[in-house]
C-alpha cells in the first residue's frame, strides 16, 4: 500500500524559492576580488540566479551539460549554484589548488562546455587553454570596467551578460535524481574522481546539516564559512542558508587572519567554517592584536583533525565553541559532527576537550561501522581500530565515468580511514588506512602522534609517518617546522612528548624541514615522504 502524500521532487530550485519568499531580506556579505564589501538580499540572489539560468539558455545549455566554476566564496559564486543547477544542467566546482595537469584532466573528463572564473583565477585558465579546448567559452566573474585583457577565447564579462537578460524565468521539474552539482576528489595517488551528487541528496543533506545538534543554523544566525565553494559545496552552506534564512558572509579571497578579523568585527557571525590552518592564523592574529572573538559561539572544523591546543584556545581566549566534523567528497560531505551537547555537560573541562577532539557521531542519514580485513564488524568500544565503511542518501554509490568499484561493499563505501567508534557512537579517525604505523603487530596513529607533537611550542606544523625497521617491520619518524627564529631540537622534541603518549610510539628519529607536501585541500600529502624516507632509520642505523 503506498502513501497517499504529494510527489513533489526535492530539488535545488525548490530551496531558493523558499529562500525567496521566506527569508528574501537574509543578507549576503561579500568581500570581492577587486578588494570592496559587496551586500544584498538573498531576493537579489535569486533574481540574478534566474539571470544566469537565462543566460545558460541563450549560450544553448541542455539539461544534464555541465557548466564549472573557478571562484572564491562570494556572491556571484552563490548565483551560479542555484542558476545552473535550477536550470537542470550540472554545476561543476573547480579547486583552483589542483596541479595545472589535474585542472586539465577533470575540465576534460567533465566535458565542461563553458567555465565563470573569478578575476584571480583567470590566469591559470589562461596557461592551460590550449589543452581543454572543448571548452566554448569564459565567462569572467567581474564588472565590465574590470574585465581583463585575456589570452581566454571567447571570454565575456558576466555582469554584463546578466544585464542583457531578464530575471524572470520559470524553473523547470525534473526527477529530483538527475545530477545537481559535481566535485572532483584530490586524492594523493592517480587522477582525481569525479563525485556526482543529485537534487535529492543536496537537499536531504541541507536538510540534515541545519540541525541544533548539526550546524545549529536558524533565521538568527550569520555565519563565515571559509571552507570553499569550490570544495565540497561548502560543506552544503550556501543550500543550508536557504532553508533557515541565516546570514552569509563570504570571505572571497581574504582567508588571512587580518581579512578575517575585519569581516568578523564588521559583520558579528556566530559561526566559523573552515580547515585548522585558517583557523591558526586567525588565532595567531587575534593573539597579535590582543583582540577576543566577541560574537563568535561556534567553530566547525573539517578537512583534518584539530590539535588539542586549538580547542583549549578557541575556548579559554575566545569562549568558542570548537566542533569537529567529519566527511569527504564521497559524502556531500558531512558525515558526523561533534557539536555540544548532553554528555559533554556533564564533563569536567579537561574530558571535554578530550572528547571534542573525537569527529563526532553520525548525523541521521548516515550510517557508520569499523570492519577487519575479513569485513567483520567490530566492536563499539572506543577503543578497536577498523577499516571506516558508511552508507547513506547522500554518500556515492559511484564515480564519475569510472569503473574503479574497489571502495564498494555491498551497499558500503570504505572511506579508506581507519577510526575507532565508542559506545556512544562517537568517532574518531586514528589514521588514513595507508598511513597508519605497523609496529611489531600494533598500530600507531599518525594523527594522534602529530596533534600530540604540533603542540610543542616551538613547532610549527609536524608530519609523521613510518619508516622500514629491521626487527618492528615499521616505526615511527617526525618531521617538523621550526617556528621562526628559534633553534628547538630533538631532544626538546621528544622530552616534551614523554607524557604525551605511549613509551612504544616514540618517534625514532625527528628530522626538521623547511616545509611539507599537502594535497589541494590542505591535508598533509605523505605519499613522496614516505618513498623518501623508506630507509632513514635502516641508513641510520648501518652508517
Amino acid at each position: 500500500m503506498l502513501g497517499q502524500m504529494m510527489d513533489r521532487q526535492l530539488l535545488i530550485s525548490g530551496l531558493l524559492e523558499h529562500a525567496e519568499t521566506t527569508h528574501p531580506h537574509s543578507e549576503i556579505v561579500s568581500r570581492r576580488c577587486e578588494g570592496d564589501i559587496h551586500r544584498y538580499t538573498m531576493k537579489d540572489a535569486a533574481e540574478r540566479a534566474r539571470k544566469v539560468a537565462n543566460v545558460l539558455t541563450r549560450f544553448g545549455i541542455q539539461q544534464g551539460d555541465r557548466v564549472a566554476t573557478l571562484a572564491w566564496n562570494n556572491y556571484r559564486h552563490f548565483e551560479m549554484y542555484f542558476g545552473v543547477s535550477g536550470f537542470g544542467a550540472v554545476l561543476h566546482t573547480i579547486n583552483p589548488r589542483l596541479f595545472a595537469e589535474q585542472l586539465i584532466y577533470i575540465v576534460n573528463h567533465a566535458e565542461d562546455r563553458f567555465i565563470f572564473v573569478d578575476l584571480t583565477f583567470v590566469p591559470l585558465l589562461e596557461a592551460i587553454k590550449d589543452h581543454i579546448t572543448g571548452v566554448e567559452g569564459f565567462v569572467i566573474l567581474c564588472d565590465e570596467n574590470k574585465m581583463p585583457d585575456t589570452s581566454l577565447p571567447n571570454a565575456m564579462c558576466y555582469e554584463t551578460l546578466l544585464a542583457a537578460e531578464s530575471s524572470d524565468f520559470a524553473w523547470p521539474e525534473f526527477p529530483e535524481t538527475h545530477g545537481a552539482s559535481m566535485c572532483y576528489t584530490s586524492g594523493t595517488t592517480g587522477n582525481p574522481k569525479g563525485v556526482l551528487y543529485s537534487h535529492r541528496s543536496t537537499v536531504l543533506h541541507a536538510l540534515a546539516s541545519v540541525g541544533d545538534e548539526v550546524m545549529g543554523l536558524s533565521s538568527s544566525s550569520c555565519f563565515l564559512p571559509v571552507v570553499p565553494m569550490f570544495h565540497v559545496n561548502a560543506w552544503g552552506t550556501p543550500y543550508s542558508a536557504c532553508i533557515t534564512g541565516a546570514k552569509q558572509v563570504f570571505p572571497g579571497p581574504g582567508m588571512d587572519g587580518a581579512s578575517l578579523w575585519e569581516l568578523i568585527e564588521a559583520e558579528q557571525p556566530d559561526l566559523l567554517l573552515g580547515v585548522p590552518t585558517v583557523w591558526l592564523m586567525l588565532l595567531n592574529h587575534m593573539d597579535k592584536i590582543g583582540k577576543k572573538l566577541e560574537s563568535v559561539e561556534n567553530v566547525i572544523v573539517g578537512g583534518a583533525a584539530a590539535p588539542l591546543q586549538m580547542i583549549k584556545d578557541f575556548d579559554q581566549k575566545h569562549d568558542a565553541f570548537l566542533i569537529h566534523a567529519w566527511g569527504m567528497t564521497e559524502m556531500s560531505p558531512i558525515g558526523t559532527i561533534n557539536a555540544h551537547n548532553h554528555i559533554m555537560e556533564k564533563l569536567p573541562r579537561e574530558e571535554r576537550y578530550l572528547l571534542q577532539q573525537k569527529q563526532g557521531r553520525p548525523v541521521y542519514g548516515v550510517q557508520i561501522k569499523i570492519i577487519d580485513d575479513a569485513g567483520n564488524e567490530l566492536p563499539r568500544d572506543g577503543k578497536t581500530f577498523g577499516r571506516l565503511m558508511v552508507s547513506g542518501p547522500w554518500i556515492v554509490s559511484s564515480y564519475y565515468k569510472n569503473d574503479d568499484v574497489s571502495s564498494f561493499e555491498n551497499g558500503w563505501f570504505d572511506t579508506g580511514d581507519v577510526a575507532t567508534i565508542d559506545e556512544n557512537n562517537y568517532m574518531q579517525i586514528v589514521d588514513r588506512s595507508k598511513d597508519v604505523i605497523k609496529s611489531g603487530g600494533e598500530w600507531i596513529s599518525s594523527i594522534d602522534l602529530e596533534n600530540a607533537a604540533v603542540g610543542h611550542p616551538d613547532l610549527a606544523e609536524c608530519c609523521v609517518i613510518g619508516a622500514r625497521h629491521p626487527k618492528w617491520d615499521e616505526r615511527p619518524i617526525l618531521l617538523a617546522i621550526r617556528h621562526p627564529g628559534v633553534d628547538v631540537d630533538e631532544a626538546s622534541v621528544l622530552a616534551y612528548l614523554q607524557d604525551k603518549i605511549a613509551k612504544w610510539w616514540m618517534p625514532d628519529a625527528v628530522i626538521f624541514v623547511e616545509s611539507l607536501p599537502h594535497t589541494a585541500t590542505g591535508k598533509l600529502l605523505k605519499i613522496d615522504l614516505r618513498k623518501e624516507y623508506e630507509n632513514y632509520l635502516i641508513e641510520k642505523e648501518n652508517a
